[in-house]
Parts: C-alpha cells; structure tokens; sequence
C-alpha cells in the first residue's frame, strides 16, 4: 500500500490517541497488517502494556493418606471380589498379530459388503 501525507498524519495521530492496529485499518481502509508494517518501520510502539489483572496464585492442598485410603475402600465394595482376583491372560506377540489381522479381515469384508449394496 503506498501512503500519502495525510494518511500517514492521520495514523500516527490516530495511534496516538491510544487506537488499535484494527481500528486504524478500518478508519483508512487498509489491512491491519499494512498499518502494522507502516508503524513498524516509523518506529511507532506504546511500550510496555500494564497488565490487567494480577492472578492470586493458591497453593493446592495435599491430601492426606487417610483420604486415599478411604476412597480406595470405597471402590473395592462397588467391585465383586471375583473381578478383583481375575487377572488378563497373558498373550505372545503371535496371537496378538493374529488377532490384529483377523479385525483386519472382518474390517475389509465389511466394507467391501457396504459398497456391494451402493
């Protein structure tokens, strides 16, 4: 975008005033970006912006064991025991692999029956 005199008065005094990049772009008629690069390169800036809340930092408070240690109880009475007690068999990479391949399989003929029927 080329500037004339009097758009470039008209920025500086507009951002002067305390306007934003936005605002300015929409008062001349230009892209934020032309009115950012046109106040980069006057060496324009506002400083440092104060900031506008200052955030209470509160530290979390520690549960105590006693606390875990109930809820845990709390958990074992909803679970039968039996599930407790049961453990997953364990499985070789070959019978893992075989499973995969077959989900696989069932996957393919799935699809292939869906575009069958199209």
């Amino acid at each position: 975008m080329r500037w004339n005199r009097r758009e470039l008065a008209q920025l500086k005094q507009l951002w002067s005033e305390g306007q934003s990049a936005a605002q300015i772009a929409g008062h001349l008629e230009c892209s934020r970006n032309a009115v950012c690069g046109r106040l980069t390169r006057l060496g324009l800036t506002r400083g440092h912006k104060p900031p506008t809340a200052k955030p209470k930092i509160r530290s979390v408070p520690k549960r105590g064991p006693t606390l875990m240690a109930a809820r845990c109880d709390r958990v074992r009475k909803k679970l039968p025991q039996k599930a407790l007690e049961t453990r997953p068999q364990e499985m070789s990479k070959r019978q893992l692999y075989a499973i995969l391949a077959e989900a696989v399989r069932n996957t393919v003929r799935a699809i292939g029956a869906a575009i069958s029927r199209v």
